[in-house]
């Protein structure tokens, strides 16, 4: 290994482990989990991402209800390749298989700390690929960590593991572009490129844009006598490459954008920039806010990208360029027209500064530009001082400033302008041997900044390419170290060589005791009166050790106070979730006693801990929530009566015996309500366990036109079980209490989609709670319980919205009508259904005719074919999977493949192929020159044969 690896490694190694120290001692300075009682688990991160990489566990384990392709536990039998491609596509999210299925929350937080620590490492060795390397490695270990450490990663991306894959890929897709500028590794840059996308797409487009804006300041900023021609060939092979490397993770991305184009539309939001008092506040340390841009970067990286335009020893070009690249994607962030093309030309649902980790990137970059020339002088330091000064006063009005970000941002001005200092003097100290110490900053180079820029071809800047016989780059030689002129390259024209002589040696090396022959004679090169080597070299190691310690100590304390104020700001603003506990694996045990897929389904229950329960503790529910909820599934359980929130997004179990029966349900859970949560009331029940008989997979409903669902709920339940079993009694509501007539103890359901509060049947029924508010939350239909002998029911609502009820809200259902209809499905259906991870296949009884409906929404992919036909696209029948039958089918089969997957695949494939022959075919034809050379044996045979 060089010396310059080995730097390499120890800086990638250092900003890693101030990241991991950073983010640790934030969390348990919060007393977070897993160091402490609070939860971290809070919106998407408790309701998709734990979930999630708890279905992938499964998967790895071969315990999950289907496979890639089919996802059988949630939403009653969803598409699975989108959700993989969105929430646990990474390659870091493969280490949850290490982990025990009850650690889920301990395995989700350990990937998370470790993408930040590889989003340090990557940064880290950018920053070292940049002019050849120049300036101290620890300084870009420091600086390298400190983008990892960003308020947005602490902020907001901590919750949403999906986005550090971004933060990694920025870095990483920098050096792709420093690779196509030197036309370096033509197969490991789309490479890249595709795990970039493929871990997540939607951050990764925002990392390339950033990385475009990376290079293209490279090559305008790149010496003068590169030609155009040369320039506008390095983005092309740029864009190449990122074109590539997109073609091999087409077999995701199509995917992915398909499901996304599939699912139920959501929320709609409009953007509205943040006030820049509240930009420049969150630009500082401690400061929290869901709907501004999380700028912190460290004051020490705020103070060196401040200095960059102050600092002389860069080259004016150079200076003005990175800092107008800065200014212009802090404003980007502000304007509406530059906020679409971040966001890929859509407003997103939350924070509207999704890429502000590129901001970040940039402000790093352009410190490490500054720092890479030298250390900071006092001019400079006091610019960039000045800088984060302006940003403190432009903050002052702020409400987002608490009373920890001053101090804090006094606190890391102080320690990085003391760095500085010592590292300068550090610098300035003689150095006794050339040997580099450990944490010595390099000497300062003699020749201008613009010998020192890497020309477009080439990998070693103009300065450090080797003489002949040298066997690397040539370090330049400090002034006091010339002792006298060059000597002669080769002897004299006609003398013996002799043998060659030996390199000259600094004339501050140590030689042993004695003195030098030149001391005290005024020569160049004479050491002073009492000087001891030894002590030089301690000096200069301490003063830059100082240095470090307290760059390290500024950036460590800043980010670990932030990272606890955003912990503690979490959990009061937004949702949370308990991790796995008690109540999540007495779920799971339940499920589990009572599985018996497919012959039928279990529901883990209606009283959920989180919107993915199925996916966390087992089970084949309606319960899903996901960037690609389709929109037949979020309508067609409207429809019939479930709840939702997030708009729609998250579709929510109905408790219903009528809705069982239609998706096959024989077993359902019953839990207490969730104790974790605020508004949940003290809820004493046990676990119960409800068994029914329910109808097969796969039904056969009569010829004849297929229905149409109405407004009613209950009339819909009865459309798609084609029997009448509920009586739509008249209501009539008067302060708060709302009365009908149902026949004498039929089960009575309330119907308020809009109603949020209490519901209470009789004075002695228990209280059903309802949480809707349309269209963010919708409440589903609650059963309240038996009517009395007299029939007469009497409901109380406690709420806002209760003078607000749908026409038909009370229904009361017929459990005999209700049975004599399953009885009738199951007398009629398939007489074997056999499931597989992608599809179903079903033996129908002889002559069936009219519709075979499946239990299972019918979402785009489906295609069904009868016995040995060709397979074609599957009907639908009030939402769900049907095939029309004409008595002399035996059985049909249906099989699912995500849309997108075909020609995704074909473009992956056609990608894999110009990527093996941009690899294969030069070495091939490099091969072929040298093999018919003037002295290769097939010349030889040519020359005979003419002979």
């Amino acid at each position: 290994m060089s010396i310059t690896e080995a730097a390499r490694g120890r800086a990638a190694a250092l900003s890693a482990l101030i990241t991991v120290v950073s983010v640790c001692a934030g969390d348990a300075i919060a007393r977070s989990f897993p160091f402490g009682p609070d939860t971290r688990t809070v919106n998407d991160l408790g309701n998709q991402f734990v979930p999630y990489h708890a279905r992938l566990w499964d998967l790895l384990h071969g315990r999950a209800d289907g496979g890639a392709l089919v996802n059988w536990q949630s939403g009653y039998g969803t598409s699975f390749l989108p959700d993989i491609g969105t929430y646990v596509s990474s390659p870091f999210a493969l280490l949850v298989g290490l982990f025990p299925r009850d650690e889920i929350d301990l395995a989700v937080y350990v990937i998370t700390v470790l993408k930040m620590a590889a989003a340090a490492a990557a940064m880290t060795v950018l920053l070292l690929a940049l002019r050849g390397g120049a300036g101290p490695w620890w300084a870009a270990g420091v600086l390298g960590s400190s983008y990892a450490l960003c308020g947005w990663a602490v902020t907001e991306a901590v919750y949403n593991p999906m986005w550090m894959d971004g933060l990694i890929a920025f870095p990483l897709l920098c050096l792709v572009g420093e690779w196509a500028r030197t036309g370096r590794h033509r197969l490991l840059g789309p490479v890249i490129v595709a795990l970039a996308w493929t871990a997540n797409f939607y951050t990764a487009y925002m990392a390339t844009l950033g990385a475009g804006l990376v290079l293209l300041m490279r090559v305008l900023t790149a010496d003068d006598s590169a030609p155009v021609r040369e320039r506008l060939g390095v983005l092309l092979r740029a864009a190449c490459t990122t074109l590539l490397g997109i073609g091999l993770a087409a077999p995701v991305l199509a995917v992915v954008f398909l499901g996304s184009k599939q699912a139920y539309p959501g929320w709609t939001r409009e953007f509205a920039p943040s006030d820049w008092t509240d930009v420049f506040a969150r630009a500082l340390p401690a400061t929290y806010s869901f709907y501004t841009p999380a700028g912190f970067l460290g004051t020490g990286g705020l103070v060196l990208a401040g200095t960059l335009l102050f600092n002389r020893a860069v080259p004016r070009r150079e200076r003005r360029a990175w800092t107008l690249l800065v200014v212009a994607v802090a404003v980007s962030m502000q304007w509406g027209p530059t906020h679409l093309v971040w966001h890929v030309f859509a407003t997103p649902n939350g924070s509207p500064y999704r890429q502000t980790f590129v901001l970040a990137g940039v402000l790093v970059t352009a410190a490490w530009v500054s720092l890479s020339y030298g250390w900071p002088g006092r001019r400079a330091l006091l610019g960039g001082t000045g800088v984060v000064a302006l940003l403190a006063a432009g903050a002052a009005t702020s409400p987002r400033i608490t009373s920890w970000t001053y101090p804090l941002v006094v606190a890391g001005v102080a320690a990085t302008v003391g760095a500085v200092v010592l590292a300068r003097r550090a610098e300035a100290s003689p150095l006794p041997a050339p040997s580099r110490n450990w944490a010595s900053a390099p000497d300062p180079a003699p020749q201008t900044p613009e010998r020192l820029e890497v020309p477009l071809r080439g990998d070693v800047s103009a300065a450090q390419k080797a003489q002949p016989g040298q066997a690397g780059p040539a370090r330049p030689a400090h002034p006091a170290h010339q002792a006298g002129p060059a000597r002669p390259a080769h002897p004299a024209r006609g003398a013996h060589p002799g043998p060659p002589a030996p390199p000259a040696r600094p004339a501050f090396e140590d030689r042993g005791p004695g003195r030098s022959p030149g001391f005290g004679k005024g020569r160049v090169g004479e050491r002073p009166a009492g000087h001891n080597p030894a002590t030089a070299r301690r000096r200069r190691k301490t003063l830059a050790v100082a240095a470090a310690l307290l760059l390290v100590g500024a950036q460590v304390a800043q980010a670990a106070l932030t990272t606890a104020y955003a912990d503690r700001q979490r959990l009061a603003k937004l949702d949370d979730y308990a991790p796995w506990g008690n109540r999540q694996q007495t779920q799971a045990d339940a499920v589990a006693d009572a599985d018996g897929w497919p012959a039928y389904r279990t529901e883990p229950g209606r009283e959920q801990t989180t919107a993915n329960d199925p996916l966390t503790v087992g089970g084949q529910g309606a319960a899903y929530y996901s960037s690609h909820t389709p929109d037949v599934l979020t309508r067609t359980l409207a429809a019939l009566g479930a709840g939702w929130t997030s708009n729609g997004r998250a579709v929510q179990s109905l408790d219903n015996p009528v809705t069982d029966a239609l998706f096959s349900v024989g077993a359902r859970v019953h839990m207490p309500r969730d104790p974790h949560q605020r508004w949940s009331r003290p809820d004493d029940r046990k676990v119960t366990v409800t068994r029914a008989a329910a109808p097969q997979l796969v039904t056969v409903r009569p010829p004849g036109p297929e229905p149409r669902f109405a407004a009613s709920p209950f009339q819909n339940q009865e459309k798609l079980l084609g029997a009448r079993v509920y009586t739509l009694p008249r209501t009539a509501l008067r302060g708060g209490t709302l009365t009908a007539a149902c026949p004498a103890q039929s089960e009575v359901f309330l119907w308020a989609p809009g109603f949020s509060g209490t519901a209470r049947l009789g004075r002695g029924g228990t209280p059903a709670e309802l949480r809707g508010s349309v269209p963010a939350r919708r409440a589903a239909m609650q059963p309240l319980g038996a009517a009395g002998e007299d029939g007469r029911v009497v409901i109380t609502l406690k709420g806002p919205g209760a003078g607000k009820l749908p026409r038909e809200s009370v229904g009361c259902l017929d459990r005999d009508r209700l049975a004599d209809a399953v009885d009738g499905l199951r007398s009629g259906g398939a007489t074997s259904v056999r499931v597989t991870d992608s599809g179903v296949r079903a033996a129908l009884p002889p002559g069936a005719r009219g519709t075979a409906v499946f239990a299972m929404p019918r979402i785009a992919g489906w295609s069904c074919r009868k016995d040995g036909a060709k397979a074609r696209p599957a009907d639908s029948y009030l939402g769900l999977v049907a095939v029309p039958l004409d008595g002399r089918t035996s059985a049909v089969t249906c099989d699912f493949t995500p849309p997108g997957l075909r020609i995704g695949g074909f473009a992956g494939g056609l990608s894999l192929l110009v990527l093996i022959a941009v690899g294969v075919l030069p070495r091939a034809l490099a091969r072929r020159r040298r093999s018919h050379t003037k002295t290769s044996p097939e010349d030889h045979r040519l020359v005979a044969r003419t002979a």
